[in-house]
């Protein structure tokens, strides 16, 4: 072989081998940015509201988060709606709340911890009655973005037992991580345990009992935060929600929304 022809075979080698190797760990690269795209968000489940009407910009992708049966959105833009209620007490506010939703006909979803059913049996009985779904916030409300598989199952069991004894029927397989806290591994349990699992993509500071938002605030938010698909947060223990639920229902239905049950979301029988 003449040395010229030599040369241009050693240059066509290494310029394979090179794009081989590029290649090759460019792949990688991609791999795991997207296995670790959760990861890297762990910790509390988090939102920034971008542009008004619009999806806001969460965690992890609705894509990423389908890989473990969890959601905090439907991507449509048709205009609907998922109303869900955190139920750790109650304190004389879940009435209305349910009141409301009857007169609206929405069905919603309940997420309740044991303390809520041990003491509030009847109105867990009224939601069901009335078309609700009732999902698992947990037993005591921990934070479980660090436990492992035996203690997830066991908090999350405890009250599948005291439903199942209280209800008399097995508990939806639901799940709301307590405190918005969560891992990659949390969601990896949850869906080997056979649960779906939920946040949102739409809430505000309601929670504090102590410094409840005016309705002029509470209607800001919602009203201008409320976008196609939303899975609505909102807590029972909210003297401003149970006041203005019914109000604020209508107005969305003004807008043109319409509220459908997270079991449409899923694709599953109610």
């Amino acid at each position: 072989m003449k040395p010229d022809k030599k040369k241009s075979l050693i240059k066509i080698v290494v310029i394979f081998v090179a794009a081989f190797f590029v290649g090759h760990f460019a792949a990688k690269a991609v791999e795991v940015a997207g296995t670790s795209a959760i990861q890297s968000s762990e910790g509390n489940w988090g939102l920034s509201f971008q542009e008004e009407g619009k999806l806001p910009v969460a965690n992890a992708s609705i894509e990423e988060m389908a890989k473990y049966n969890a959601y905090y959105a439907k991507d449509t833009q048709e205009k609907v709606l998922y109303l869900t209620f955190d139920c750790g007490y109650e304190n004389g506010n879940t009435p209305a709340i349910l009141d409301a939703l009857k007169k609206h006909s929405a069905k919603g979803t309940f997420f309740i911890v044991g303390n809520y059913l041990s003491t509030s049996p009847d109105l867990v009985k009224r939601m069901l009655e009335e078309g609700h779904i009732v999902g698992n916030h947990s037993y005591h409300h921990p934070d479980m973005s660090a436990m492992d598989k035996e203690a997830f199952a066991k908090e999350l069991g405890e009250l599948e037992t005291l439903y199942q004894q209280t209800i008399g029927e097995p508990m939806k397989k639901y799940y709301r991580p307590p405190q918005g806290k969560y891992s990659e591994n949390n969601l990896k349990i949850a869906k080997e345990l056979g649960y779906k699992t939920f946040f949102w993509s739409l809430a505000y500071v309601d929670w504090n009992v102590d410094s409840q938002p005016s309705h002029e605030e509470a209607f800001d938010k919602l009203l201008k935060r409320v976008h196609p698909g939303a899975i609505v947060l909102l807590h029972n223990t909210s003297k401003t929600n149970g006041e203005i639920l019914d109000e604020l229902l209508t107005k969305w239905e003004e807008m043109g929304y319409t509220f459908h049950s997270l079991a449409e979301l899923t694709g599953e029988k109610e």
